[in-house]
């Protein structure tokens, strides 16, 4: 019960952001548009998704050669397209669906390739800050003014929009002092530090931070330490031009610079990270609006974050499908070979 009712959660708050993105939008002009998009940009970007995936499953298999066991590529991308396929079904799930895929085809014990998903996820979440802030350097202006004009907005009214900018300068500044302040008094003051420290939350807070920690360090046990980063950075390279080559599928989107790109690569990552079903609804609604820094209408921002998830979605149900069948002819052709052999 606890299972169907977190899925039903999911599958609703899915379903809410849809149609809160897509209230207003003519979705019969939406299909004619992306009916007359340029499909060779599409098969690059379905070419360049996938390489994106089998550089993941060799970073894993480095991180699972420190343990003793080394997948094949083969068997380990076709463990992380399942897992792929199996976070648009059930959120969340695909870092167990993968490692249980891995254990049918290579038999590495699922506890042992989970905590490298665990370890690789920590990689990940550290150079995703890293794109945040090079985001926001790279675009300082076109995204301060944004917020600084939504902040401005909500307090002093339209028409004083002009030191928006400044009122949210004043804010991060606040915010570092406040930040300097309380920890000065954290670790000035014992009883405090052994107060906050006993609070459940914040222990978990520092579990995690250690387990960032162990994770980050656990490079130094890899037999190549450089080429797991070049792995890494080349993901997320992969990533970014999946999605900037389809800008040119739509003429309107076309003449969007490679900052653009990047900005949507950074916070479509952050609207996948929501509880639904591969980002559904959260990323149509994070990278249509976030296009409207760019010049672009809302009708024509949600058209073309719709155009990006909807590709890489459509490769990954297919793709994932039929690597479930491998899983499932491997499994079978072992069976019967195991069978052979007892009757020897």
């Amino acid at each position: 019960m606890k299972n169907l009712l977190r899925y039903a959660i999911s599958l609703g708050l899915a379903g809410g952001l849809l149609w809160f993105v897509f209230k207003d939008i003519d979705l019969g002009a939406m299909l004619e548009r992306l009916q007359q998009a340029d499909w060779r940009w599409i098969a690059v970007s379905c070419l360049i998704l996938m390489a994106a995936h089998i550089t993941r499953a060799w970073r894993w298999q480095m991180l699972m050669e420190p343990l003793g066991y080394k997948p094949n590529l083969f068997d380990a991308s076709i463990a992380v397209f399942t897992g792929y396929f199996a976070n648009y079904i059930v959120p969340r799930m695909g870092e167990v669906t993968r490692c249980g895929t891995l254990y049918r085809l290579e038999r590495v014990p699922v506890n042992l390739s989970f905590g490298t998903v665990v370890a690789e996820r920590i990689f990940d979440v550290i150079t995703l800050v890293i794109l945040i802030g090079l985001n926001f350097i790279l675009e300082f202006d076109r995204l301060s003014g944004f917020f600084g004009e939504l902040f401005g907005s909500k307090v002093g009214g339209e028409g004083e929009g002009s030191g928006a900018t400044n009122w949210l300068l004043i804010l991060v500044l606040t915010g570092v002092v406040a930040v300097v302040v309380l920890g000065y008094l954290f670790f000035k003051n014992k009883a405090l530090r052994e107060k906050v420290l006993a609070n459940a939350l914040v222990q978990k807070i520092v579990s995690f931070s250690k387990g960032m920690l162990e994770g980050l360090l656990s490079i130094r046990k890899l037999s190549s330490p450089g080429l797991f980063i070049a792995s890494s950075l080349l993901i997320w390279v992969f990533y970014y031009l999946s999605s900037y080559v389809l800008f040119y599928c739509i003429p309107e989107t076309s003449d969007l610079g490679m900052l653009a790109g990047l900005t949507v690569l950074v916070i479509g990552a952050i609207g996948m990270a929501a509880p639904t079903q591969g980002g559904i609804g959260a990323y149509h609604l994070l990278v249509g609006n976030v296009m409207l820094l760019y010049g672009l209408n809302q009708k024509d921002g949600i058209t073309l974050a719709t155009f990006i998830h909807g590709t890489q979605m459509l490769l990954m149900l297919v793709v994932g499908a039929l690597a479930f069948l491998v899983v499932l002819f491997k499994n079978k052709a072992r069976k019967e070979v195991v069978e052979e052999v007892q009757q020897v």
